[in-house]
């Protein structure tokens, strides 16, 4: 474990790690003041694309944590980082929430339901059959198809609900295109979060809840990995995987030094 606390900079998942809907998961506030204390850097990494950074930290406001916007990196700047390298001042339809939206302008493009550059799809609640209708259109015209995370489900307070990879498949399905994902598990994301903390690998640990997105992430770009199991994931599951993470713990909280008596 020293070698884990010895890190300069973590990136945490959050829904599993940090939280469970609205309600914080045990050790986590003594976990945030540890990382504080030590100086050292954080970010909380999600897939989901729905809430902006603003948002997520007002979120965690409510649960009793101050943590700045700076501090949050989504599968929607992901995205939108990545759009606007390929095709700078590029356009794009989106089905999706406001993050994914504002982040896409913020990044320098604008939405176009005619003749965009890109069809993009993430987390939302507006999904309806005129909406794929149009995407599919549009990317039978040469739109590309991108996808802001691969994820098929994700957890909400009223149980598991379609996430982006659920969303997409119709849009696939019916066009014959294959859609490119940003978020995690692609090392793109990482690439883009090492640099937004300013560390080098060797530099960081991960932590996630998930194996089939954080862990194997963290390893496709050499990162450490740990694996919480106060999210999806159990000790039975992770035998099916081909791959384990380097540390296993029951939550965020058991990174921290123990205490003398």
């Amino acid at each position: 474990m020293h070698e884990l606390q010895a890190k300069k900079a973590f990136l945490c998942d959050m829904d599993g790690v940090i939280y469970h809907g609205n309600h914080l998961l045990p050790g986590v506030p003594e976990f945030i003041n540890w990382l504080r204390e030590q100086g050292k850097k954080f970010l909380f990494l999600t897939n989901s694309s729905e809430r902006s950074p603003r948002e997520l930290s007002q979120k965690l406001g409510r649960l009793g944590l101050v943590i700045e916007e700076e501090h949050f990196y989504t599968s929607a700047l992901a995205t939108a980082t990545f759009l606007a390298s390929q095709k700078p001042g590029g356009s794009a339809f989106v089905i999706g929430e406001t993050g994914l939206t504002n982040a896409i302008y913020n990044a320098g493009l604008t939405m176009n339901n005619v003749d965009p550059d890109y069809v993009v799809v993430g987390e939302t609640r507006t999904y309806s059959f005129e909406r794929i209708e149009q995407a599919v259109h549009l990317v039978l015209r040469g739109a590309k198809l991108i996808g802001t995370n691969p994820d098929l489900t994700g957890p909400t307070e009223k149980g598991i609900v379609p996430a982006t990879g659920a969303l997409i498949a119709p849009i696939e399905l019916a066009t014959g295109s294959k859609a490119y994902f940003v978020g995690k598990p692609n090392p793109l994301m990482m690439r883009h979060a090492l640099k937004t903390i300013g560390c080098q690998r060797e530099e960081t640990a991960i932590i996630g809840d998930r194996m089939d997105t954080d862990i194997i992430a963290g390893m496709e770009s050499e990162i450490e990995t740990v694996l919480v199991l106060s999210g999806v994931t159990t000790r039975a599951d992770i035998p099916r995987f081909a791959y384990v993470p380097r540390y296993i713990l029951d939550g965020v909280g058991d990174i921290l030094p123990k205490k003398n008596n």
